[in-house]
């Protein structure tokens, strides 16, 4: 009984997610939820009280992608700078690939239309980051001029920058393009031995998920 429940659940969320990203929250109601996921409104109610809940619940699971996600990049065996180039291709993948993500991101750029508190953006991103800068600065990979405390936000606007500026132009499908050129001008005033091409040549593949 509780595997089935949480089958629903999973389906409902699946569903929701990818109209939710199609079509918006105002373009989508609980009837279309219902026939996208083959359950009925009284399943769906039954495990969410009601749209606002269910847009909530998408846009948690959007954010609860990310710790595994981070922990599985600091946890290689490479310079500290480089898990951070390296993680921030692998999110720029899953904005572009996963649709829970993109339909998280989608919904809280709505926020204001959904009656519902939504958890707060980008601060987790700028601990991560400013971590990850003061790991590479211990290293001594760091640049003299570089400050993780100043630097974490800016690194951190721009990314999502990007990612607003590919989402618009090409519905993401360059942003590894555009992502490898923000590298390219920000690395030299990162970079203690400065090898911008080389280190993104090192970082393009993702690291595999734990079996």
């Amino acid at each position: 009984m509780q595997e089935r429940a949480e089958e629903t659940r999973r389906a409902v969320l699946q569903a929701a997610a990818h109209l939710f990203f199609e079509r918006g929250y105002a373009g989508t109601s609980i009837a279309d939820i219902s026939a996208r996921s083959g359950r009925t409104s009284g399943a769906i109610y039954f495990h969410y009280a009601g749209k606002e809940q269910l847009a909530l619940a998408v846009v948690e699971a959007h954010f609860a992608a990310w710790p595994a996600l981070v922990a599985r990049h600091e946890s290689v065996a490479e310079p500290a700078l480089e898990r951070l180039v390296r993680l921030s291709f692998s999110v720029a993948r899953a904005f572009r690939d996963d649709v829970v993500v993109r339909a998280g991101a989608r919904l809280w750029a709505e926020r204001r239309s959904i009656d519902v508190e939504m958890p707060p953006p980008f601060v987790d991103w700028m601990a991560t980051v400013e971590r990850m800068l003061v790991a590479a600065r211990d290293e001594g990979g760091l640049a003299p001029g570089a400050e993780p405390g100043r630097d974490a936000p800016t690194l951190v606007a721009a990314f999502f920058g990007v990612h607003t500026l590919s989402d618009v132009l090409d519905g993401r499908l360059l942003i590894e393009d555009r992502l490898t050129a923000l590298w390219l001008l920000l690395l030299p005033g990162l970079q203690a031995a400065l090898a911008p091409r080389e280190l993104l040549a090192r970082v393009s593949a993702p690291v595999p998920a734990s079996p």
